[in-house]
């Protein structure tokens, strides 16, 4: 199941989102060369998340290969910039244009009940919580962390308690059956939370690289927990209002 829209109208032009999206592309285009090699690997190797480089658990020097003619040298200091950085870059096309996409449905409506500073300040804490939740789970890890999924998984345990009855339009695909249904936004974010748990139980130990299941949890629970601090309780009124009139 895939959403492609919602039905929750928005007060204002989303600049912050559209920001963070732009930031993104850019990022992939200027930085990571659109995932071309060695440009993907050195931009994940310098700018990712590595939890053993940064806690100090992998040696200086050790060699990790990122691809067959790409190697990752782990270096004397930890890089104390890369919990930010890493959720600015991305492994491929479909990572970034998945992750842009569900920012766009969900962030829209959550920078409206914040505002523009406030929605920029959010979604970087919820990024930091979710890359110190995979971390901390497994400091010793050399395998790198990079997406903005975290950050987005932020966004949508906020959206999960501002608008839980909102229904979100679902694109459902079946082998070659395909169609479209609307839930509520509790549903398909509580359904999608539950994938995370499950993905994140089945991986754990687990030494090869792949989706950081316990980040998109980490994430979805921070924002859940800090959209109490962040809303703007006028501006989440106005968007009610507004929705009931449409």
């Amino acid at each position: 199941m895939f959403p492609y829209k919602d039905e929750n109208p928005t007060l204002a032009t989303p600049w912050a989102t559209m920001l963070l999206i732009g930031i993104n592309v850019v990022a992939w285009i200027m930085v990571q060369g659109m995932g071309g090699e060695p440009r993907l690997s050195a931009s994940v190797c310098e700018l990712g998340l590595i939890p053993g480089e940064f806690f100090g658990r992998i040696p200086a020097g050790t060699t990790l290969p990122l691809s067959p003619v790409t190697t990752c040298v782990i270096g004397s200091e930890p890089a104390w910039y890369t919990p930010v950085t890493s959720m600015f870059l991305h492994g491929g096309w479909m990572h970034l244009i998945g992750n842009m996409w569900f920012l766009w449905i969900f962030g829209n409506n959550i920078e409206d009940s914040m505002g523009h500073g406030r929605y920029i300040a959010f979604y970087l804490l919820c990024g930091l919580a979710a890359a110190a939740v995979q971390a901390f789970l497994d400091p010793s890890s050399p395998i790198p962390m990079v997406g903005a999924s975290g950050a987005i998984s932020g966004v949508m345990g906020a959206y999960v308690l501002l608008y839980p009855r909102v229904q979100v339009h679902m694109l459902v695909v079946l082998v070659i059956f395909i169609t479209r249904i609307r839930v509520p936004a509790f549903l398909m974010l509580g359904y999608w939370f539950l994938l995370q748990l499950l993905g994140g139980a089945m991986t754990a130990g687990s030494e090869e690289g792949g989706v950081a299941f316990w980040a998109h949890v980490g994430g979805f629970l921070a924002g859940a927990a800090l959209i109490g601090l962040f809303q703007d309780r006028r501006l989440v009124a106005e968007h009610r209002a507004l929705a009931r009139t449409m």
